[in-house]
């Protein structure tokens, strides 16, 4: 039995996606739109995307709490997994990036279930306790600036419901967190922020190498 999992080359990750992604035509042209930009290594893959809505569709989740959404990828295939009456509440600080993300939202028909804040996360984030929405939301997906994960981890976890799911994204960090050489900030903070959640018995966690790497924590109390 292999002790590690299979490492995907191009040609096996071309392979992977042949065999199991279902990718719905408008997420493919935002996805598509999105490679074009100069940032468009901050867009989740296909496949995360598709493996994140078949998790909302696993927890039965109706309310998403998500910060960080660049052009909308995730918020849209999140959101399309939703049931009727379900919403997203995405936080992200540019009306450039999420202007694109609304007009795919529209165009999928699903803006009315997002609730996008324009502003600093850990502003929003503050407010939606002090509006009592403390243990209320299912899931919550952070993809934002890595020097404040751990903020915004105790901030979902104090949002999320018992038994609700964090997943956090870009755990694994290109590789740079396991390499002794590397010691900017956005890797000392994921760094940090793994090794932090590998000690905090208030979750159940697992790592997986999807994409960037994301962790799974699921609230236990």
């Amino acid at each position: 039995m292999s002790k590690k999992y299979t490492g995907l080359d191009d040609e096996l990750y071309e392979y992977l996606k042949s065999v199991s992604l279902r990718e719905d035509p408008i997420c493919r042209r935002l996805r598509e739109e999105t490679a074009k930009m100069p940032m468009a290594g901050m867009q989740v893959a296909p496949d995360q995307a598709q493996f994140m809505a078949l998790l909302v569709r696993l927890t039965g989740a109706r309310e998403i709490l998500e910060i960080g959404v660049f052009t909308g990828y995730s918020s849209l295939a999140m959101a399309m997994a939703l049931p009727e009456g379900g919403h997203v509440t995405a936080c992200d600080v540019s009306e450039e990036w999420t202007s694109i993300a609304r007009r795919y939202w529209r165009e999928a028909g699903v803006d009315s279930r997002i609730d996008l804040r324009i502003g600093p996360a850990t502003d929003t984030l503050a407010e939606l306790r002090e509006n009592g929405r403390s243990g209320s939301y299912d899931l919550a997906f952070i993809d934002a600036d890595k020097a404040n994960y751990g903020i915004y981890y105790e901030e979902s976890l104090k949002l999320v419901r018992v038994g609700g799911l964090i997943v956090v994204d870009n755990v694994l960090w290109s590789g740079r967190v396991a390499d002794p050489k590397v010691s900017d900030v956005d890797t000392r903070a994921i760094r940090a922020f793994n090794a932090a959640l590998l000690q905090d018995n208030r979750v159940e966690i697992s790592m997986l190498p999807v994409g960037d790497g994301i962790t799974l924590a699921r609230r236990k109390k």
